[in-house]
């Protein structure tokens, strides 16, 4: 059986989460079919690629030294087909797209891009902003990814992982036209289910008994609850610490809580950006229909839609921040409730260990060895025999 290797090296926002939690929670079924997705942890794609381009992401970096080097040797072991996906690998500069390709050895490389229209992206990625402790205005991010110069922070970003023919300038340059894959996000209202078969077609998982239901996902938020979510940032990004920010903002307030939302407005683009948007799309598809690569779906999703009734999310009032913002705080009471029984739980446990330490400790043997011990710690032979005891007893209690 020939080696190969899939590579879906993003875009971000365009069903990323959910493709990933499906193989990850999938792996013996794939390997059935001699299918490696190679993941001790559901982020150990995500590891990889900080890695591969020494990314800072607060403090996670540091857990993922070596990360690249690790998946990579498991890719170059496995004798079928290899499955690498996460959305930032887009970001990648030619020489660690240079360093990616080389670790991969011999293997049939093909090169996997899911797309989708910059009418939903851009404020797509200002929600992703948001959800990631920014308090930039929409206004502000527009004009920053609309900046020629694309000179800051966001800015770069944004086209580093959103520019369609740049990714695959970088990714695609040295392998043939038909080992590039494009996956085309449906347009909205299609069958929630079109997005997976089009993923299935392209990675080669149709007929695979494998187990779709959505654990993991990034759910998108509306405009009153990205912009309380704005605003809750400006107040606490100062004062929480990124490793409580995600658990108790990001995943408790965003992702569980505020995304419920289902019934307001969606982030939209304003008739100006929406033009420039749809614009930039049809020359992109141009490139990419000369190029011709492999599509499943069709290039014209990539155009958006038409536009739409705009919701400043700058604008909204305190009349509309007030529902999510109750339904914040009721969640936030919840969480606050399960975590003092936990407490309590955990103090209860303390107190019969205390306890049993008392009981123990008024045995008559308890007080012989206690007797020995004393006498041992003083002298420097004798603290020397109990570090040997000691050193012994902990060697066999790991054994």
């Amino acid at each position: 059986m020939s080696r190969r290797v899939l590579l879906h090296v993003g875009c971000p926002k365009t069903g990323t989460s959910y493709l990933q939690d499906v193989l990850f929670r999938n792996q013996s079924v794939l390997r059935e079919h001699d299918i490696l997705y190679p993941a001790d942890r559901f982020d150990a794609h995500f590891l990889a690629a900080l890695d591969l381009m020494t990314l800072p992401w607060g403090g996670l970096e540091t857990e993922a030294v070596g990360a690249w080097d690790r998946l990579a040797e498991q890719v170059r072991e496995w004798h079928g087909t290899a499955i690498i996906s996460h959305e930032i690998f887009a970001r990648a500069t030619p020489t660690q797209v240079r360093r990616a390709l080389d670790s991969l050895g011999d293997a049939e490389v093909h090169l996997v891009l899911s797309v989708r229209d910059l009418v939903r992206q851009i404020p797509a990625e200002w929600q992703e902003n948001v959800k990631h402790r920014s308090h930039i205005t929409y206004a502000r991010f527009l004009q920053t990814i609309r900046d020629p110069g694309r000179e800051t922070k966001i800015g770069s970003w944004f086209w580093a992982v959103q520019e369609i023919p740049d990714i695959l300038d970088r990714w695609g340059s040295s392998l043939p036209a038909d080992h590039v894959h494009l996956v085309t996000v449906p347009p909205s209202g299609s069958d929630r289910g079109e997005l997976w078969r089009r993923f299935s077609h392209t990675f080669g998982l149709d007929g695979l008994d494998l187990d779709l239901a959505a654990e993991r996902e990034n759910p998108s938020l509306g405009v009153p609850e990205t912009s309380l979510l704005r605003t809750i940032n400006q107040r606490v990004t100062s004062i929480l610490a990124p490793p409580d920010y995600r658990p108790l903002v990001r995943e408790l307030l965003a992702h569980q809580t505020l995304s419920r939302g289902v019934a307001s407005a969606r982030l939209g683009l304003s008739p100006d950006d929406h033009a420039w948007a749809q614009e930039l799309c049809r020359s992109w598809v141009a490139v990419l229909t000369d190029r011709g690569y492999d599509v499943s779906g069709s290039l014209d999703d990539l155009l958006g839609a038409d536009l739409g009734t705009f919701a400043d999310p700058d604008r909204a009032s305190a009349e509309e921040l007030l529902p999510p913002a109750l339904d914040a705080i009721s969640a936030l009471l919840v969480e606050g409730a399960r975590l003092r029984a936990v407490e309590e739980r955990l103090h209860e446990e303390l107190r019969e260990a205390h306890a049993e330490l008392d009981r123990a400790r008024m045995t008559a043997s308890y007080r012989v060895k206690r007797k020995i011990v004393t006498t041992l710690e003083d002298s420097p032979a004798g603290r020397g025999t109990l570090d040997v005891y000691r050193r012994a007893k902990a060697r066999r209690h790991l054994a």
